[in-house]
């Protein structure tokens, strides 16, 4: 009985590799999406179904391109529409008038909006806010500086809360052996929440 407990618990331990930095981001940011959707705020997945979709159809058309039954370059004019048509399809817009204009407008507002996110939420249901959370996190390369940022999701909503985050060392968040102690990084994630929240305009009553 005791095996199983000592075994079901080791399961439930969250480890990095200390040397690798890729690793120690991954399992802080897996740890705030849980601690943050924990606390009422379902995960908003629009954005990354939408970018699932139509990379699957720019696969699609990669792979029809790529086995087209004719060859160089009595497939040239297929090839060329094929090419014509991936950035459209990357980006949902097929004004080809502005296309040039805009294309670079989108790619520069989906990586702004993008950049460092890890989480999209709705706003916690009951709750007066009408806007969800965007939770960005920052590991800089040899670094062992961790900045963890929530933000509004509308930043122009009347009732978006003012951007909070906090910079901290990871060393204080694992054991010399890489395993997360939990109760203290969750401590931590909690505190930026309700920080967040307190800057959340308030319903007149």
């Amino acid at each position: 009985m005791e095996e199983k407990k000592e075994e079901s618990k080791n399961k439930n331990v969250k480890k990095a590799n200390l040397l690798d930095h890729n690793s120690i981001k991954h399992i802080l940011d897996e740890s705030v999406s849980d601690i943050v959707t924990s606390h009422g705020y379902k995960e908003d997945v629009r954005l990354s179904n939408l970018k699932l979709f139509l990379g699957a159809i720019i696969i699609v058309v990669a792979l029809v391109a790529q086995f087209y039954n004719k060859k160089f370059p009595e497939n040239r004019d297929f090839l060329i529409g094929c090419i014509a048509l991936y950035p459209f399809l990357m980006f949902g817009f097929f004004d080809y008038g502005t296309y040039v204009v805009l294309n670079g407008v989108l790619q520069l507002i989906l990586y702004t909006k993008e950049k460092n996110a890890i989480l999209f939420t709705y706003p916690p249901e009951g709750s007066f806010t009408s806007t969800g959370l965007v939770v960005s996190s920052k590991l800089p390369r040899f670094s062992d500086e961790y900045t963890l940022t929530i933000d509004s999701a509308d930043p122009k909503s009347i009732s978006a809360g003012k951007s909070v985050q906090f910079t901290k060392s990871v060393t204080q968040w694992f054991t010399k052996d890489g395993v997360l102690v939990e109760g203290l990084f969750w401590k931590d994630v909690e505190a930026l929440i309700k920080d967040y929240a307190k800057e959340e305009p308030k319903k007149k009553k």
